[in-house]
């Protein structure tokens, strides 16, 4: 068997209160998952369930007041045992990451040039000018246009597709090996959210590139991905290839994100019940059984494992998983 580009083992990773009691509250447990060579993974959940966390731990980006355990090998190599030097050379360089707010992102006081050129300069050893003449060949890549033009401008002065495209060029300058694309459609509309999922797919086809893609948007997984992994409560609840996922959901929750998507005009969407719990208060058991429909007793026991319900690579956190 080939060995996995990035392999996530046991990843747990808990915010710490800054009060008096100094808390440790669970936001992201248990989880595991593999991306191979040129894979594209997509990860789904609403929001606050932990995508963009296990994301920041992958690039060692946690904030201060959290915690964390596991393991996560890029390339063979331990991430979480690297020194900090070593870490500033794989970011950018190797791993890079596709922000959810290119504005906030972004910073307003340098032009985009300047920005991208910042990652050749500190990755690539290039002299300015060398940089600033690459950057303007990623515009053009990412189909900025006038990207002469485009390169001398400040974020403010660029839409927010072209915001999104800077993002993007940044990421890819170096070629890395994985790029992680953390809601790279939000606030888009649907023309445009179109065009920036396309031109990533091709980048990533040009340049070997492995994607791991973070969204709430199944009709983006459903295009894209090849394999998907859906979180709820910071726990992945189900694993299997996409095709799967949409023909033979075996968790409640991806079966309520399902049946919440529009399908005929005119018929009315299924919601799921209820609301995702606070972190500190998670209900015992199942962390979705407040709000599941085929919960019984044994539910509100014990966690439900992520096993194996066949042999295609489809896991399931569900006691009544071969039910369903």
């Amino acid at each position: 068997m080939p060995r996995p580009l990035l392999s996530v083992e046991d990843l747990n990773v808990s915010f710490i209160t800054e009060n008096k009691l100094r808390r440790e509250i669970p936001a992201v447990e248990g989880v595991s998952f593999n991306i191979m060579e040129e894979e594209v993974v997509g990860v789904v959940g609403e929001s606050g369930c932990g995508k963009t966390l296990t994301a920041l731990s992958i690039m060692r980006l946690l904030p201060s007041n959290t915690s964390f355990s596991g393991r996560v090998f890029f390339q063979g190599g331990d991430i979480f045992s690297k020194k900090e030097s070593e870490l500033r050379d794989l970011r950018g360089r190797y791993i890079s990451m596709v922000f959810q707010e290119p504005m906030t992102s972004l910073n307003p006081v340098f032009t985009a040039g300047c920005q991208i050129a910042e990652v050749l300069t500190a990755h690539k050893n290039m002299g300015k000018k060398q940089a600033m003449n690459e950057a303007v060949e990623l515009l053009r890549a990412v189909k900025i246009p006038s990207p002469e033009t485009r390169v001398k401008e400040y974020p403010h002065q660029m839409s927010g597709g072209m915001r999104q495209r800077v993002m993007i060029a940044m990421a890819i300058a170096c070629k890395p090996s994985l790029v992680i694309a953390d809601e790279p459609t939000t606030a888009l509309d649907v023309t445009i959210q179109a065009q920036i999922l396309e031109l990533l797919d091709n980048l990533r086809k040009d340049h070997r590139m492995s994607l791991l893609l973070i969204t709430h948007d199944l009709g983006v997984i459903a295009e894209w991905a090849k394999k998907v992994e859906i979180m709820y409560a910071g726990r992945i609840v189900e694993e299997a290839p996409v095709r799967e996922i949409f023909l033979n959901p075996r968790h409640p929750y991806t079966m309520g994100l399902l049946e919440s998507l529009p399908k005929k005009k005119g018929e009315k969407l299924t919601p799921i019940p209820g609301q995702v719990p606070r972190l500190s208060e998670l209900p015992a058991g199942c962390k979705f059984s407040s709000r599941c429909r085929y919960a019984i007793k044994e539910c509100n026991l014990k966690e439900p494992e992520l096993i194996p319900f066949s042999n295609n690579g489809h896991l399931s956190r569900c006691i009544r998983a071969n039910e369903l």
